[in-house]
């Protein structure tokens, strides 16, 4: 269940700082931001603007240097490795630029990846929300790159996640496919109530989202 004040995540003065030899990069320069249930943002900013690097810290694949960051009211750095491995697992859905399938499964099989106790039907009809009837059975590389993405956002829905962070999700796809993928987050969004947010370059891309935030030197500006 999400906190009183109906944020998913919060960044509480975030700061994420990489040591570069004697430099230290400010990747995260105390970030305050609140997501609220329900919501569909895109982030957006040039290269090395900090970016992914917010998704990363947002989906617990990284830790803040300092400051806290809260998932549905649980201060993440609370959580051992292992804790949050499972609430990363159970809370957070992830989409990537490169799909990230595993190439000797198949489309079922990589949706069903997440779970610990596999749930065939619920991942056939996935995937048939998808538009992939028919194909649960090919390997990625049976698949275009549209219906790749397509499988990877059914993986990231697969355990009920309160949260979906797409990194790019457009970026290895020709306009037609973008504009299908987009569509299909929207869809999920404005009909399931999902929490989305994006990373990306591609201001028709952010067009589908309700808000969108701009990033600059690790700051939101």
């Amino acid at each position: 269940m999400n906190d009183q004040n109906n944020n998913v995540l919060e960044f509480k003065d975030v700061w994420k700082i990489y040591q570069m030899g004697d430099e230290k990069i400010n990747a995260l320069a105390g970030v305050n931001l609140n997501i609220r249930d329900g919501s569909f943002t895109s982030i957006m900013g040039p290269s090395g603007s900090g970016k992914s690097t917010l998704l990363h810290v947002g989906g617990i694949l990284d830790m803040p240097t300092r400051g806290n960051l809260l998932l549905n009211g649980k201060d993440t750095s609370t959580l051992s490795g292992k804790e949050q491995a499972t609430f990363r697992r159970n809370e957070i859905g992830f989409v990537f630029q490169r799909f990230n399938l595993m190439p000797q499964l198949s489309a079922l099989e990589n949706v069903l990846l997440p779970m610990i106790k596999p749930d065939l039907e619920k991942a056939k009809e996935l995937l048939d929300k998808m538009g992939l009837e028919g194909k649960h059975n090919k390997r990625p590389s049976q698949l275009s790159g549209g219906e790749q993405q397509r499988v990877s956002i059914a993986r990231a829905l697969i355990n009920n996640p309160s949260l979906i962070l797409a990194d790019e999700p457009t970026g290895e796809l020709d306009t037609k496919n973008a504009e299908v993928i987009m569509g299909i987050l929207q869809d999920l969004n404005k009909k399931e109530g999902v929490t989305i947010i994006i990373v990306t370059h591609n201001p028709l891309a952010a067009e589908f989202t309700d808000e969108i935030i701009e990033m600059r030197d690790g700051n939101i500006i």
